[in-house]
């Protein structure tokens, strides 16, 4: 009887929080998001303060110049619904080829993706694809699903409670670290997609060539090719599925991009 009972308070619980907490994409797509923006605010800020104690920091001016010049130019075009304050930046002087962006305003760019994005059109195609998954929420709906699966909001709240979230892997991948913490949770192709054409929209209102997230994308496979660390390829679909896809979305961008007065001026060396 008890356990026909719990069973009956489960279904209701869920019931309950799928009602209260549909939500949409940016493009659209119905989501699950169970989560408060302050509470994947204080995650994304507690796996943040780990790395940069854990790795190590570029100190080189002119690399920290010109991935701070193309991150500013894509941020101010962010939301102020996703994030206010002032989004802070870090490179890490490590050979993986990859980025990524958190909530709350986080941002990191490993210095061996300056080796494959060989331009500031290049490496705002993945700034801008990350702060996508920031816009669209995607941790959020991982968190949430993954909270339904089995995680449990109680054991959530205690974690977060004890201010353990940097030393959690499973929720550290949910709000987009990904392979760099040692976790294979790739993101689905729907989040992908979803985050690719956002950061498409984003890189072409900065004033960034859209089409050169084209390029990007042909990079980052001639380097797979080449046996490079490119652990962004472990957690993103095949680069020409994603290249098919920006396609089909390039004339909008462009549009985009021709009708901005904005034209950035990063430098790379």
């Amino acid at each position: 009887m008890t356990f026909s009972l719990n069973k009956v308070l489960t279904a209701v619980c869920v019931s309950t929080l799928l009602l209260t907490s549909c939500a949409k994409s940016p493009l659209g797509r119905n989501q699950l998001k169970l989560y408060s923006s302050d509470q994947l605010a204080n995650m994304g800020q507690q796996t943040f303060d780990g790395m940069k104690s854990e790795q190590k920091v570029s100190q080189t001016p002119v690399t920290n110049q010109f991935v701070s010049c193309v991150a500013d130019a894509i941020t101010k075009h962010v939301p102020q619904s996703v994030f206010s304050g002032e989004w802070e930046l870090v490179v890490f002087d490590e050979p993986q080829v990859n980025a990524f962006a958190l909530p709350g305003g986080k941002i990191g760019v490993y210095t061996g993706l300056l080796e494959v994005a060989e331009n500031q059109d290049q490496l705002a195609a993945v700034i801008g694809h990350e702060i996508g998954h920031v816009i669209a929420e995607h941790g959020n709906e991982r968190m949430s699903s993954s909270t339904l699966i089995g995680i449990g909001m109680e054991a959530t709240n205690q974690l977060l409670q004890a201010n353990q979230i940097a030393n959690n892997n499973m929720i550290m991948a949910a709000i987009g670290m990904g392979v760099q913490v040692g976790v294979q949770l790739p993101f689905s192709r729907t989040h992908e997609t979803e985050a690719d054409l956002i950061g498409l929209q984003l890189m072409a209102k900065s004033g960034f060539n859209p089409q050169q997230s084209v390029n990007l994308w042909e990079n980052m496979d001639k380097a797979s090719g080449d046996n490079r660390q490119a652990e962004i390829l472990s957690t993103h679909p095949a680069p020409q599925s994603r290249i098919e896809k920006l396609g089909e979305n390039m004339a909008p961008a462009l549009a985009m991009y021709r009708q901005t007065s904005e034209r950035p001026q990063c430098k790379k060396s």
